[in-house]
């Protein structure tokens, strides 16, 4: 674990900004930095946590159903998350974080996001897109519908866990369109 101390970018604070950052094995991610900043004269906080490791780049799919509908879904900081029967797709940015969920709370998260989208729109028809979309959604979860989840990870981080779920390697022409929320350098 490495400690240091420096000054504070928003409050200014002399010396009041500790950053700790330590590695960890963890699975399906491997060799994880987390590092954390605080400062302890106003408060500002900031956690993350960065794979080390890179692995072969992976495209994972389910075709969702009642069945599965509990399906480990492990999704890397780095991974694009998409259901195309939906037309929602999820690309990471600076921002991203990786999680443990199941295909429910996938699908959860999507719903979340378009509830938001539904608040920001203007526009009639956008809104009852995204209403639709949220139907969709539900029927999915309730088992009367069914659509395909796709992981698409150019580290190769990411995984759905289900017997059903088709797996295989990204062409290095699908890796180059996709995003990764990083700035990479080729050398």
């Amino acid at each position: 674990m490495n400690n240091i101390s420096t000054d504070c970018p928003v409050c200014k604070g002399r010396n009041t900004l500790e950053m700790t950052s330590k590695t960890e094995e963890i699975p399906y991610f491997g060799e994880i930095l987390e590092s954390t900043i605080i400062c302890s004269e106003c408060g500002y906080r900031h956690t993350d946590t960065i794979c080390l490791e890179q692995k072969e780049p992976v495209y994972y799919s389910l075709l969702i159903s009642k069945a599965n509908i509990n399906a480990r879904v492990v999704k890397s900081q780095t991974a694009t998350l998409s259901i195309p029967d939906l037309g929602l797709k999820v690309e990471p940015g600076p921002k991203s974080q990786g999680y443990v969920s199941n295909v429910e709370g996938v699908l959860n998260r999507f719903e979340s996001a378009v509830e938001t989208a539904i608040e920001w729109a203007e526009e009639p028809e956008v809104k009852e897109n995204a209403i639709k979309i949220i139907e969709k959604i539900e029927d999915i979860k309730s088992g009367d519908g069914s659509a395909t989840l796709i992981i698409e990870d150019p580290f190769g981080h990411s995984v759905i866990l289900h017997d059903d779920a088709k797996h295989r390697k990204l062409s290095q022409e699908e890796v180059e369109n996709l995003n990764t929320g990083f700035v990479t350098i080729d050398q």
